[in-house]
């Protein structure tokens, strides 16, 4: 299991402990230090069911600056935008080892991340 973690956000730091907690055997991967690439971020999106523009930070001043709420839904633009651009990435990712992902900013996310699947 493994989670992408920013340990200013507060939200992040509560899905953090509660993989402490349940899953101590679990990668904490600090994404704003060790960006995802534009390959990885793709395949987590995949895992996660969901589009770039569907988990990028749109209220970030940069994501206003990148002009991203009237760019096109292109997913491999959007994509490089994040890879290149991590603070934009919404967090935590939680990323199963059964290959689901789940964007765990709820209890109920951090739940189901945690549920073991059959």
């Amino acid at each position: 299991m493994e989670i992408w973690h920013n340990p200013r956000c507060s939200k992040s730091r509560t899905a953090k402990a509660a993989l402490d907690a349940a899953a101590p055997e679990h990668t904490v991967r600090r994404y704003l230090d060790e960006p995802p690439t534009a390959a990885h971020l793709d395949e987590v999106l995949t895992k996660l069911d969901k589009q770039p523009w569907d988990i990028t930070r749109l209220k970030e001043p940069l994501a206003k600056d990148l002009g991203l709420a009237t760019k096109p839904k292109d997913r491999a633009e959007w994509i490089a935008v994040l890879a290149a651009n991590p603070a934009l990435i919404e967090r935590p990712i939680i990323i199963t080892d059964d290959g689901h992902a789940f964007v765990a900013r709820t209890q109920a996310e951090i739940d189901a991340a945690l549920r073991p699947r059959q």
